[in-house]
């Protein structure tokens, strides 16, 4: 099944300016959405990997196909000089040619010294498929920034069973276009495996890889607590600063990513303790969690989507202070809370943590979610705002 990526327009259109990154977990489908966008014959080379031996011959020559007018250009982070080599090609090539470059790492991070591209880039990252994505309903920025909850042509069963699809088998294509819990689970099975033997092998130093793979496996009972990494160190019998690498590396691959504290001082907020969330929300250990990780995807979607293609100032964070108040998801908008989201499985009362919050903070938005809960009402109002109560594929069709 192919289905449109919500990135390919805004890349396209921005290919026209400047180069462009496009950077995400392995197998979320930038290969895919990089050759959607040739459109050259397929005897004009326009593809280049740099895991494929050929390749990678060629693109060290610098012999790329002079008759393509765009250039792909996959995994080139792997190569050491990368962006002295990229400077080059762009300099001498931009106004001929269109020049996208993919992979599955932090690309900024990936820079091994050398001259900078600042200036001569896009960044984009493309993430798991999205409920919205999913349902093919169309996307606009109003729509987050005024969560008008109107009637879309969607009905509220199948928005729902597409979400539970979702859940179950996960944003990547090949599980979720698969239809089958059992060849999703075989998949997944190997997917850190695969992220440690062939990821990390080729861009970190790290001898211990066995250990590296079950820390991976370890982390999948981690989600949507308060992330200890002396548990992990006692768990594996390794040292502190060896699983906390290890959990930044995962984090510069995009196999996991964490979110951070927020809150003043004066209402006692934590400022540290991170939160870990996996970019596969399908590998977290029970549903409660599984889904809380399918919501914090879905917001990161959405904070990314307005750095990216925006250029504003948004971060996803966490709510939580010393005497025990938590708020699953606060989104801020140039350092001030915007959003704030609960997320619960069925129907309850206003979580005391959410309650906590506005009663001492101005925050525009607030919700609390539920996967199977059938509440769509706005609570009673509070000194910061109001709490809306609504079931969460009606706020999650309303992201990107």
């Amino acid at each position: 099944m192919k289905l449109p990526r919500r990135l390919a327009t805004v890349i396209e259109q921005d290919l026209k300016k400047k180069m462009v990154f496009v950077a995400g977990p392995r197998q979320c489908g930038k290969t895919t959405l990089a050759k959607g966008l040739i459109s050259a014959p397929a005897s004009i080379k326009s593809y280049y990997n740099w895991d494929i031996d050929g390749d990678r011959k060629l693109l060290l020559h610098s012999q790329l196909n002079d008759q393509a007018s765009i250039w792909v250009l996959d995994e080139i982070h792997k190569y050491r000089r990368w962006r002295n080599w990229l400077k080059g090609i762009y300099d001498d090539q931009n106004d001929t040619h269109q020049i996208l470059v993919t992979g599955s790492a932090r690309l900024d991070l990936y820079s091994r010294g050398g001259d900078s591209l600042q200036g001569r880039y896009y960044a984009h990252h493309l993430h798991p498929i999205t409920l919205s994505e999913f349902a093919q309903v169309p996307f606009t920025t109003e729509d987050i920034e005024s969560f008008n909850f109107g009637v879309n042509s969607l009905s509220e069963e199948k928005s729902q069973k597409l979400l539970l699809d979702l859940l179950t088998l996960g944003g990547f294509p090949e599980p979720l276009f698969s239809g089958s819990e059992t060849q999703a689970s075989r998949w997944r099975f190997n997917y850190g495996a695969r992220l440690v033997r062939e990821e990390v092998i080729s861009l970190e130093q790290v001898q211990d890889l066995g250990s590296m793979e079950l820390l991976y496996d370890q982390l999948s009972k981690t989600v949507g607590s308060v992330l200890s990494i002396n548990s992990l160190r006692e768990d594996l019998q390794t040292s502190f600063n060896t699983i906390k690498r290890w959990i930044e590396i995962f984090e510069r691959l995009y196999g996991v990513f964490r979110i951070y504290p927020f809150g003043p001082s004066k209402i006692k907020a934590v400022k540290k303790e991170a939160k870990l969330y996996f970019w596969d929300w399908a590998q977290a250990a029970s549903e409660s969690a599984r889904f809380e990780n399918l919501v914090a995807v879905h917001l990161l979607r959405w904070v990314h989507w307005m750095q990216d293609v925006l250029g504003q100032k948004y971060e996803l964070r966490y709510f939580r202070n010393t005497v025990g108040h938590e708020v699953d998801f606060i989104v801020l908008k140039n350092g001030k809370p915007q959003l704030a989201v609960e997320v619960k499985l069925d129907d309850r009362p206003l979580d005391s943590g959410i309650k906590y919050l506005l009663e001492r903070l101005s925050i525009p938005q607030a919700f609390q979610v539920s996967l199977y809960g059938k509440l769509n009402y706005l609570g009673p109002a509070l000194h910061g705002g109001r709490v809306h109560f609504i079931p969460a594929r009606k706020l999650l069709l309303k992201l990107p």
